[in-house]
């Protein structure tokens, strides 16, 4: 296994420093059309008509700010996302500064998110960020944590605030590992499904059930509980 870094506290310190003000810099570039269109309502009208034309700008500007902010994040996602299938290091090494740097522009993305899935624009974001997803999927929760390890197979539905992680960090550090879900699919209402974890076809996780890690869900199966077990088999028999 590789060493940690040295002077990783340090490195770690300053790098917040400087990427903390950018993330609020991103949102504040986001939110320059909503700005113009306001001040451009204002000049337009007289009273009442002035604070409706306002408001209006407000809303679409609002709307604007959701679409270039998750433009702009999905943008830094493409450059920077890693590209791996799996991934293993110590916690005081670039792996976790790396996966730092995703897990914070995800972080900036989820107030514009949370408006936006389940749609095309909130896939689009998903798949700039490193994820694949199949041809009518629908993913209705913006909890798709570490999106470049995570792929989701034709016609699956993720449920509201259903969670997948592609990260895990344990004592010998931080993990990454795919999350493999296959077509027609359904993940129910914040379930959670962990890194390495493989669902095959047509399989159900129930809602709030907790997949864990390195989990293989055969397909056609029903899985719930805290940890998920199956509850009923593909040929809809139960488990004795």
């Amino acid at each position: 296994m590789a060493k940690p870094m040295k002077h990783f506290g340090i490195v770690q310190m300053t790098l917040s420093t400087l990427v903390m003000p950018c993330g609020f810099l991103i949102w504040g570039m986001a939110a320059i059309p909503g700005i113009w269109m306001f001040q451009e309502a204002g000049g337009m009208y007289d009273g009442w008509q002035q604070l409706v034309a306002q408001g209006a700008a407000i809303g679409m500007g609002l709307l604007f700010w959701c679409l270039l902010d998750l433009l702009i994040l999905g943008i830094f996602g493409l450059i920077l996302r890693p590209r791996t299938e799996s991934a293993q290091a110590p916690t005081q090494s670039w792996l976790t500064i790396r996966w730092a740097f995703m897990s914070l522009f995800h972080r900036l993305a989820l107030p514009s998110l949370k408006w936006m899935v389940p749609s095309f624009i909130g896939d689009i974001y998903f798949r700039m960020m490193g994820a694949k997803i199949g041809k009518g999927a629908q993913v209705n929760s913006a909890a798709i944590n570490d999106a470049y390890m995570v792929e989701i197979g034709e016609k699956t539905v993720i449920g509201g605030d259903a969670v997948l992680n592609g990260h895990l960090f344990e004592n010998n550090g931080i993990h990454l590992a795919k999350v493999k879900i296959g077509s027609r699919c359904l993940v129910g209402t914040h379930a959670q499904v962990n890194p390495g974890c493989v669902i095959g076809d047509g399989a159900v996780i129930a809602s709030r059930a907790v997949l864990p890690k390195h989990t293989e869900v055969p397909p056609g199966e029903v899985w719930g509980g805290i940890p998920a077990k199956c509850i009923r088999r593909a040929d809809g028999s139960k488990p004795e």
